[in-house]
């Protein structure tokens, strides 16, 4: 693993539990113990920081402890460790750590641009799995709702969750089935019959989209 390189001379004399203490309270840490659970590393691992030994630490650690205390990684290291010390011959630790910082970043960005695209495509697998039931159901509904006599008005309620869950990922339907309003190919798709842009049509099966993309058009037919 990757350690810091920070030539500052600390040995197991140097005490800096006041500075690290100071930076649990301001991260609502009440205990080591806490601080080690919190940033899932061992007890031992803080000993090593509150004797100085940053420089010999890995920065995987450092990076779990910077976050924990809510600190950049370069001021956690600034705050246990004597980087002036380094001779000027050689490379600055401090930037050798702001180096270290802006690639965490940049890897972190990276991942949450992944994440990202991983829950689109788990929505795009998922709306697949539903599209039957999303282009059945409204119209399923919209039949109850015209005769509630019909036992199919108990299927209303199964909508809710349905209706919160596309709501949830931003996807809105295009019109509702029964409403009529203005034919465009790029929204509408005919069941039958002709029809110009512009035309009239009733929307008999409702279509989705998410943000700016088109999932599915909404069905239509030409009104008489």
């Amino acid at each position: 693993m990757t350690a810091i390189a920070v030539n500052s001379g600390q040995n197991a004399s140097v005490d800096y539990t006041p500075q690290l203490k100071q930076l649990m309270q301001q991260a609502g840490l009440i205990s080591f113990r806490r601080l080690s659970q919190s940033a899932a590393v061992s007890e031992k691992q803080i000993r090593r920081l509150r004797q100085g030994f940053v420089g010999q630490m890995p920065v995987s650690i450092l990076q779990k402890l910077a976050e924990a205390l809510q600190v950049s990684l370069l001021e956690l290291v600034s705050t246990f460790s004597d980087i002036t010390t380094v001779p000027s011959s050689q490379p600055s630790a401090l930037s050798d750590v702001a180096a270290l910082q802006q690639e965490y970043d940049r890897l972190q960005r990276q991942l949450d641009q992944q994440k990202e695209i991983l829950w689109q495509e788990f929505q795009q697998s998922s709306l697949q799995v539903l599209e039957s039931m999303l282009l059945q159901l409204p119209t399923a509904a919209y039949a109850a709702q015209q005769n509630p006599q019909v036992p199919a008005v108990k299927l209303l309620p199964l909508l809710r969750p349905i209706d919160a869950l596309l709501q949830q990922w931003g996807i809105e339907a295009i019109a509702q089935v029964g409403v009529e309003l203005a034919y465009d190919p790029q929204q509408h798709q005919l069941m039958e019959g002709m029809a110009e842009m512009g035309d009239r049509v009733q929307v008999r099966y409702v279509g989705y989209r998410q943000g700016d993309k088109l999932l599915y058009r909404a069905k239509v037919s030409p009104t008489v």
